[in-house]
């Protein structure tokens, strides 16, 4: 049957995801050959290319192997897969979908500003360089379940900030800009919100927080966003597959 794909992540990461339900949805199982490149482009009407760079993400994840000459097949490790690995790298908005939240996202502060040190470093940007910083808390039926700061080097957008949506996707507008992010380097902490913005935003309920601070890269290696997310720790759990 033919799925052609209709949504606004990259088209890599749709069909890595939808290929991975079709190996659910038929029972494969791992040493199963997964359909020829000819069948999946068919089926989901997508370009070679394209399957190509998704089947690289799926044997990145350890979803499938390669045997070069005999085809792609569901590796041993499928088998442990687990839903949400933390190593998979997504916008937040993508991820806090896959959580069955419908989140809605609420402007606390945008500005443009003297990066700090940490922020300089993580984005390389020379002494008189700036960055723009968004601060947003994440809302599922306005209940928040995620505070998050995000820092972008000032260069990369010459519109003037009030010109600019800031309550969507930040990928998809980083896109927009030629900027998509692609990978990360992260580090994950438990920790609680900051007191100062517990107080400013009336969040003392929100309690212990995964914290996620990543710095993005794009396709070509070059940093172009550092993000510091608080995952509240009542809604969101993460897994790993230790091997």
């Amino acid at each position: 049957m033919e799925e052609p794909l209709r949504d606004s992540r990259t088209l890599a990461v749709q069909l890595r995801d939808r290929i991975a339900d079709l190996i659910k949805d038929k029972g494969l199982k791992p040493g199963d050959r997964l359909p020829t490149e000819a069948q999946l482009t068919q089926r989901f009407k997508i370009s070679r290319p394209a399957l190509r760079e998704a089947l690289k993400l799926l044997e990145q994840d350890d979803v499938i192997n390669v045997e070069h000459g005999r085809g792609r097949f569901v590796s041993a490790l499928s088998a442990v897969q687990v839903d949400r690995p933390i190593t998979v790298f997504e916008s937040v908005t993508d991820m806090a979908r896959h959580y069955g939240y419908r989140t809605v996202n609420k402007v606390l502060s945008i500005s443009e500003e003297a990066p700090d040190a940490c922020v300089a470093e993580s984005l390389r940007l020379g002494p008189a360089e700036r960055v723009i910083r968004i601060e947003r808390i994440r809302l599922h039926e306005d209940e928040p379940i995620l505070y998050c700061i995000d820092y972008m080097p000032r260069s990369l957008i010459e519109e003037r900030l009030y010109d600019i949506d800031w309550s969507g996707s930040l990928m998809q507008l980083m896109e927009e800009y030629g900027n998509r992010p692609r990978m990360s380097a992260a580090s994950v902490s438990a920790v609680m919100l900051p007191d100062d913005v517990v107080e400013r935003h009336g969040l003392k309920d929100f309690g212990p927080a995964l914290l996620i601070t990543e710095t993005c890269f794009n396709a070509a290696g070059a940093p172009v966003n550092y993000a510091i997310d608080y995952h509240r720790g009542s809604h969101f759990s993460f897994s790993l597959v230790r091997k």
